[in-house]
């Protein structure tokens, strides 16, 4: 598996899983996404109290991957995350030092059409009322697609991950990771991306 260069330092690592596996999930996703939903985010960054939409924070249509589904075509997918994943743990090993984590939460394809995309600056920590979330320890996201002007850029870190089809990437939830998605004004964009969660 070909590894994608970070900075050591970033705390980012990637790497490509196959063109083939990304190619299925598309397919997969176009012909059930009937029953995708789109997504606008709830805006938690005013003084509104009624969990107002705001589409300038993200746009997109969504669907949600069972986190123990194993069927055609994510068993593939998984199997390939999951040397992602010992390839991060391999390369920082300090990650693993707290306590076991998995994929216990349902995790997500999405897909943008030009001008979509997640906007602002957010971390993937959504804080102590939600339990689930508050138990994260990792993301991880795969770019289904390559787009030129569509890839992640990370705040602190100071790099712009490319949008390049089959690249992987895992890095910590927290605040340190602040990211927002680089909009593209031209092109479609499909990603698979989830969260590492401490078990119960």
């Amino acid at each position: 598996m070909i590894e994608h260069k970070f900075p050591y330092e970033s705390l980012i690592g990637g790497w490509y899983i196959s063109e083939k596996v990304c190619d299925n999930i598309i397919e997969f996703f176009n012909t059930n996404k009937k029953n995708c939903a789109f997504v606008p985010r709830i805006n938690f960054h005013n003084d509104k109290s009624d969990g107002s939409i705001d589409l300038d924070v993200k746009e997109s249509l969504d669907m949600s991957i069972y986190k123990k589904n194993k069927f055609y075509p994510f068993y593939d997918y998984r199997e390939q995350l999951q040397i992602c994943l010992n390839n991060y743990l391999k390369k920082y090993s300090l990650s693993n030092l707290v306590e076991p984590f998995d994929i216990n939460e349902n995790y997500n394809i999405q897909y943008y059409k030009p001008n979509q995309g997640f906007k602002i600056w957010h971390c993937e920590r959504t804080g102590s009322k939600e339990k689930q979330g508050a138990k994260r320890h990792l993301v991880f996201m795969t770019y289904l697609n390559d787009v030129d002007d569509g890839g992640t850029e990370f705040f602190h870190q100071k790099l712009t991950c490319p949008a390049k089809k089959g690249l992987t990437i895992l890095w910590p939830v927290d605040w340190t990771h602040t990211h927002k998605g680089q909009i593209s004004k031209t092109k479609e964009k499909y990603i698979v991306t989830g969260w590492y969660s401490y078990n119960e």
